[in-house]
């Protein structure tokens, strides 16, 4: 498969994580917990962790919040989820990081939102107090500016700049433009205040696609850094998903990204993983990650009336991607296995001839025998009420086989697959 060349970045390491150039794309995600529940935010980072967030982003918006990060991280370490925290500070986390400077220590990088750390000399100083915190304590630092927030000083005196030249841009090119220049200028300061380039990662957040791919397109051409994909506000359910899908797959396919973030809004009761399922199936789908055995399943249609073949494939996706917290240790490489379930003859058969699994059910009217296919050679005929269970046998079996010690795809993964300690 051929994959597209990333773009050449400094790489900041983070704890076990290295961010940059040709490292694998980083799925990063973020609690929405009171970070003042240390047990009820530990319990959602390892949530997060299980289900493939390499690094999980956390509020530190109080004194609270900001004196249970240490405990925090403690709980995860004694579960044995080493995945890295990111501290998420904004208009006070100068004072924060003084007066808990355990949090600083515990955290292995800080967020910081230059639009609203402060204005003018003030604004300076408490920049400078993270900057160099992070500096004293080896962390990374995301410089992220966002659309919503963007330093209005400088917007300003961007926007009198263009009104005095004489061929003034539209405001909408100077505010995009005033984003990029927020970024790079902060990069500068933290770099003349000690914080080496390898601990610099930049973002430039907007919440229009188009917007956002011009953005970082720019940015991209203009610096080193690694960037941080993400459209900021993207939505709720399948809007959030396609917004998305839609900036961040121009981007990545372009090499442009290092870390990305699906910032969607959860349904009422639903789990907060689903942001990190998005981001896994898009560089999954790219080819440019592999995280989970993907199921191959037609849509449907007047020759497939029966359910049965649906249903089927929703258990053999939710089954495989619950069973890689076990199997991403136990059989390396199983990342990359690809399963088709198909409902009729018409593409049923080729499809599980391509797959490394396939199963072609039987569609309206057609004999009901359902023939599977093992690596292109047709194995068996499952037949009665238990197809789902025999099939779903066969899938184990073939994973032990084949990614077990001894198996002979064990190690022969295609697509770079999760970072792990």
């Amino acid at each position: 498969m051929n994959t597209p060349s990333r773009r050449q970045t400094h790489q900041v390491k983070i704890d076990h994580i290295t961010v940059g150039s040709e490292s694998p794309v980083v799925v990063q995600s973020m609690t929405n917990t009171d970070t003042a529940d240390a047990a009820a935010t530990a319990a959602q980072v390892r949530e997060l962790s299980e289900a493939g967030s390499e690094m999980v982003r956390i509020t530190v918006n109080n004194p609270d919040s900001a004196a249970k990060v240490a405990e925090i991280r403690q709980r995860l370490d004694d579960m044995g989820c080493n995945t890295p925290l990111v501290g998420d500070f904004h208009f006070n986390g100068e004072r924060l990081l003084a007066e808990f400077p355990e949090c600083g220590r515990a955290l292995s990088k800080y967020r910081i939102n230059p639009g609203n750390v402060g204005k003018g000399a003030k604004g300076d100083e408490k920049f400078a107090f993270m900057i160099r915190t992070a500096a004293e304590n080896g962390k990374a630092v995301r410089i992220g500016v966002n659309w919503g927030s963007l330093d209005q000083s400088l917007a300003k005196r961007m926007m009198d700049a263009n009104l005095a030249s004489p061929a003034p841009q539209p405001p909408e090119a100077v505010m995009k433009e005033a984003l990029i220049v927020s970024a790079l200028e902060s990069a500068e300061k933290a770099v003349a205040l000690g914080l080496p380039e390898d601990k610099i990662i930049l973002s430039c957040k907007v919440s229009a696609v188009q917007d956002l791919i011009q953005v970082y397109r720019e940015l991209a051409a203009r610096c080193r850094y690694p960037l941080h994909l993400g459209l900021t506000e993207a939505g709720m359910g399948s809007k959030g998903i396609v917004a998305s899908t839609a900036a961040l797959s121009v981007l990545l396919q372009e090499g442009i990204g290092d870390t990305i973030r699906i910032s969607l809004t959860p349904e009422p009761g639903t789990s907060r993983t689903q942001e990190v399922v998005v981001a896994q199936e898009i560089l999954q789908t790219m080819g440019l990650r592999s995280f989970t055995p993907m199921v191959t399943a037609c849509p449907g249609c007047g020759r497939t009336t029966s359910t049965v073949f649906q249903e089927l494939a929703q258990d053999i996706q939710r089954y495989l991607r619950e069973q890689m917290i076990v199997w991403r240790l136990q059989y390396p490489g199983v990342e990359n296995l690809n399963v088709a379930v198909m409902g009729c003859v018409v593409n049923g058969p080729g499809e599980s001839k391509l797959a490394d699994i396939g199963i072609s059910l039987p569609g309206t009217g057609e004999t009901p025998i359902a023939p599977v296919y093992v690596d292109g050679e047709r194995k068996v005929t499952l037949k009665g009420d238990n197809l789902a269970a025999e099939f779903l046998a066969i899938v184990c079996e073939y994973v032990e086989t084949n990614y077990g010690e001894n198996g002979r795809k064990r190690d022969r993964s295609r697509i770079i697959p999760i970072q792990t300690a």
